[in-house]
């Protein structure tokens, strides 16, 4: 109660009605592999350009190890709008390096993440172009300019980007990237600091070193020479083969966010899980299996996130009635057979595991339709449409019905060619790896997924009120009506609210040991949509009687 001294008209604001409670997203991907570049850190990626700005291109899976960039493209391209890229490499892995150095310094500038970017980053040093342009003889001689190139193959820069003209070499290529930092000082005080500035970068930090005194150096005599390039040097791809512990990386701490599938565990937002690399041939078996577990044990630990699993490409022998479901669990589904996609720089067709892209149609699913929708009978975006030259058509294999006959109980889903039917090729299944008949389809676990998270976010407000009928009311009014807007969007079953949940919350749900022990306990039930697989129509021959 609050204090009343003095003689007043007091006004309070007290909350009575029941507190809403907002649906949590369900389209965020978390994506667990190699790259050509970038940081470790899981980082939010928004479209294919930006994972290109951070990540690198394209690249032969059989060079880099992996199919994550690849997977990356086909979930935008599928629709996906928000994926956590975690960048994992090989243990003994180097990163890039370029010093700057003048008699009084060395400016080190060292790749995101590590990896052979030698001869694809180069530094360009100059005086600062942006206190007078016009008058560049007054230019503060404290101030410099750093420019940093990145081309996607390694090369020798073929260009001045400040001189287009000035060609170092007739057959010039401009960068991939180019970052150009400037008015930069060398003063740890300064608010132009080097350091701070290159926080900013997609493709260095940046470490000061001062070799003597407190004096600070000329920062143009980092440059070796007007329109010259420094070459990264001392990276290193590694040769180690991958092992479990290179994806699971690492746990966040108070200044790391983590990295790998530990990473990935600590974000919240992530709701879809997909390490395309268990596929890889190259990785060791013992560690696709490995990594398959991982992967599931983590959704099952956390409950808030859906696992989409893939074979290798070879499994099976080819056969699809050989092909058998990887694990028995309701949060993960699998997909086959691979798909076939293009690499626009080079000309050159991949296959590539079909994760990525079923991520991206799950994603589009949720948003023109909602979680309740099965992602099924969906068109796969982003892969070839033709068949090539060489029997290679847009799926590793194309299973007939008389195949998905038997994997489809398996809980095998399958992407199907009815490019004949002219409808595309398209994820033809919905099932999980569970053999339970509750939760045999993905969209009824994960319509509970999202029920769950909701609620459980949206009665963060509950814990260490009154346990008392008053709370157990509000309770009942947020909940059901969430549940509410749940059913009229389609999502649950039943002509009434009544018949499509119930919610209760009172002395029938916890007894007097539960309220004296700080429990508070409420029953929901719903009733889930369930996706019609089968749809029969059956006929029957009408005789028409004589009047």
């Amino acid at each position: 109660m609050p204090e009343y001294l003095a003689p007043g008209v007091y006004i309070e604001e007290i909350a009575t009605g029941p507190v809403p409670i907002e649906g949590v997203s369900t389209s965020t991907a978390g994506l667990v592999g190699q790259t050509v570049r970038g940081p470790t850190e899981p980082r939010l990626v928004t479209s294919w350009l930006d994972f290109q700005r951070w990540y690198g291109g394209l690249a032969d899976p059989d060079v880099l190890g992996s199919y994550l960039p690849f997977a990356a493209q086909g979930f935008f391209d599928n629709g996906g709008r928000r994926a956590y890229i975690a960048r994992v490499h090989r243990s003994d892995a180097v990163s890039s390096t370029i010093t700057l150095s003048t008699a009084d310094a060395d400016l080190v500038l060292t790749a995101l993440g590590p990896g052979n970017l030698n001869d694809r980053l180069f530094a360009w040093v100059g005086p600062a172009s942006r206190r007078n342009p016009s008058k560049p003889e007054e230019a503060d001689p404290s101030r410099f300019r750093l420019l940093l190139l990145y081309y996607d193959a390694a090369r020798n820069p073929l260009v001045d980007p400040l001189n287009p003209d000035n060609a170092v070499n007739p057959n010039r290529r401009d960068p991939d990237v180019v970052e150009d930092f400037d008015d930069l000082e060398v003063d740890p005080r300064g608010s132009d600091f080097v350091v701070g500035a290159l926080r900013r970068s997609t493709l260095v930090t940046a470490d000061f070193n001062p070799q003597t005194g407190p004096g600070l150096p000329d920062p143009t005599g980092f440059a070796d020479g007007e329109h010259t390039y420094i070459a990264a040097a001392n990276g290193d791809d590694g040769t180690a083969a991958m092992a479990l512990n290179d994806f699971l990386g690492s746990p966040p701490t108070a200044t790391s966010r983590g990295s790998g599938l530990h990473g990935i565990e600590a974000i919240d937002e992530i709701s879809l899980l997909s390490t395309p690399d268990e596929g890889h041939a190259n990785i060791p078996p013992a560690v696709r299996v490995s990594l398959k577990g991982e992967i599931v044990q983590q959704c099952e630990r956390l409950k808030d996130r859906f696992g989409i699993l893939q074979f290798t490409n070879d499994v099976g022998g080819g056969d699809p009635a050989s092909v058998t479901p990887p694990a028995s669990t309701s949060y993960a589904a699998v997909y086959y057979p691979w798909v076939r996609v293009l690499d626009p720089a080079t000309s050159e067709t991949y296959l590539v595991p079909p994760g990525g892209h079923v991520a991206g149609v799950y994603a589009r699913t949720d948003i023109e339709r909602g979680v309740h929708k099965a992602p099924a009978n969906a068109i796969v975006r982003g892969i070839i449409s033709a068949d090539l030259p060489g029997n290679r058509g847009p799926l590793s294999v194309s299973v007939t019905k008389g195949q998905q006959d038997v994997l489809n109980p398996r809980g095998v889903n399958v992407i199907r060619d009815f490019r004949a039917d002219r409808r595309g090729i398209q994820v033809w299944g919905a099932r999980t790896l569970s053999p339970d008949a509750q939760w045999k389809y993905v969209n009824v676990r994960r319509l509970f997924i999202f029920l769950e998270e909701s609620v459980e976010e949206g009665t963060q407000w509950v814990v260490f009120e009154p346990n008392d009928e008053p709370t157990w009311a509000r309770v009942r009014r947020s909940i059901s009506n969430f549940l509410t807007s749940v059913w009229r969007s389609g999502a649950l079953q039943g002509g009434t609210a009544e018949e499509a949940f119930f919610v209760r919350c009172d002395h029938t749900t916890m007894t007097q040991d539960d309220i004296d022990n700080g429990r508070l306990i409420c029953l929901v039930g719903v009733a889930p949509v369930k996706p019609a697989e089968f749809v029969i129509f059956r006929f029957s021959q009408k005789t028409i009687e004589a009047s």
